[in-house]
């Protein structure tokens, strides 16, 4: 079984933190006390050779009598000895007279100033040893000072290095607090996304507010769940409508072969075949449009390409037997990137219900309109029928819908036309709609415009 560590991110997130913290704190502590000691301990030779330095000078200039107390000039600096050839004690400080001599370090002629260190019976000391004069008898002064409590005891690494541990510590807590409010959402996510179920894909997460990844993070899910919630919709309305559409023609069929099998001598089996292929042609139909409605959108249909409307619209015109003549009014070279055959299956189902719905026109447009990009590209289909009202301009897009007023003339068609049409649009990131036409109906396919030319 994994360590506790392990299967938590708020744990290892803090983990790794702390880590960091402490990979980068204890060696800025320890650089901090080696420069904290370097800091004190020039000033404290910097204190020692500027005594000594003066003793020297007063000793060349003959005011500093032999064998006299010597004046301490910087009060820290307290012990103070001359020393002569042989280790003879000329002069002292009164701190330093009872002392032996501070050190046996000797300066040379090259090198007349030595800073050192050294240990008396019962204390150390840091002192700064000056040669008073370059002949080989010169004597030499000794100025020193009892060594600070910083650098003779463990205080300070032990006051860094408890300041250091105090901020790993806190670098780790804060952590643990800010990763646990990060990741609160996450969890509430998770609570939701655990109630979600096949019968019910409405639910969505919360989304929280700003733009970081856990909110779209959220998105994204609510997203996916949308998509789920489609597809199972989908599915439901396949199977209704399956179930519905298909019984009438079945049952019709059924009925009549029925008839035949038990009325065989009144039968005409002509008329008896002609109808039942008509009804055969017709479940085809159905079943065809289903299965396209259900293939929409899918990676079945994901290979796109280029497609010149004007271009399609001649295509799709001149393999067409209408009863109306088609007017057109095409601009050239409006763009789209499509699955041309679901396109090219969009103008042959809003060019089919204009012709059984058009009194004496048809008429066909392609143009642009301007917008980001390339614009938009518009395909506008419309006939000289009966208008469609605003409130009726959505429903007909819903499958099997048929308006009352167009029943007796919508015959035909499956009554999947336009919801093939809105579907096909919705894939190809656009939309279709009904828009105002004096004395007919006037559809319009809009989708994003491209640049590119025709493979």
């Amino acid at each position: 079984m994994a360590p506790w560590w392990a299967r938590s991110l708020r744990a290892r997130v803090t983990l790794i933190a702390t880590a960091v913290a402490a990979l980068v704190l204890i060696p800025v502590g320890i650089v901090g006390v080696v420069a904290a000691r370097s800091m004190v301990t020039a000033s404290v030779f910097g204190q020692t050779r500027d005594a000594a330095e003066r003793v020297a000078f007063e000793m060349r200039g003959g005011s500093l009598p032999t064998g006299a107390a010597i004046p301490v000039p910087i009060p820290s600096v307290d012990l103070i000895q001359v020393v002569g050839p042989g280790g003879r004690l000329m002069a002292s400080s009164d701190a330093a007279r009872n002392l032996p001599p501070l050190s046996d370090v000797r300066p040379t002629a090259e090198n007349r100033i030595v800073n050192t260190t050294t240990c008396l019976p019962t204390e150390c000391v840091h002192l700064t040893a000056v040669r008073v004069s370059l002949f080989d008898d010169s004597p030499v002064v000794y100025a020193g000072r009892s060594t600070p409590e910083v650098l003779s005891t463990r205080i300070l690494e032990v006051v860094v290095f408890g300041e250091v541990a105090l901020l790993v510590a806190l670098a780790g807590w804060a952590t643990w607090l800010v990763t646990g409010r990060a990741l609160r959402p996450v969890a509430t996510m998770r609570t939701e996304l655990d109630a979600v179920h096949a019968g019910d894909l409405s639910h969505r997460v919360i989304e929280p507010p700003g733009d970081d990844e856990v909110a779209q993070l959220a998105r994204s899910i609510n997203g996916t769940l949308a998509r789920l919630e489609h597809s199972a919709e989908q599915q439901r309305q396949f199977a209704s409508d399956a179930s519905h559409e298909l019984r009438t023609p079945i049952a019709g069929l059924r009925a009549q072969l029925e008839s035949a099998q038990l009325y065989p001598d009144d039968t005409d089996i002509e008329a008896l075949v002609d109808s039942a292929l008509r009804d055969t042609d017709r479940l085809e139909a159905i079943i065809s449009d289903l299965l396209l409605l259900a293939r929409i959108g899918s990676r079945v249909d994901v290979v796109k390409e280029p497609v010149d409307l004007a271009d399609l619209v001649r295509q799709e015109l001149a393999v067409r037997s209408d009863k109306l003549p088609v007017q057109t009014d095409l601009t050239e070279g409006v763009m789209v990137e499509g699955v041309r055959l679901q396109l090219a299956r969009v103008l042959t189902n809003l060019l089919d219900n204009a012709q059984r719905h058009a009194e004496q026109t048809v008429r066909v447009e392609v143009g642009r309109e301007p917008g980001p990009g390339a614009g938009t590209a518009v395909l506008a289909v419309e006939n000289d029928g009966v208008e469609i009202s605003v409130g009726d301009r959505e429903r007909i897009f819903e499958r099997f819908t048929r308006l009352d007023a167009a029943r007796d003339r919508d015959s035909g068609g499956t009554g999947l036309g336009l919801a093939i049409a809105r579907d096909v649009a919705l894939a190809h990131r656009g939309q279709i709609c009904v828009e105002d036409c004096a004395g007919g109906a006037r559809f319009v396919l809009r989708l994003p415009a491209v640049d590119r030319q025709p493979r």
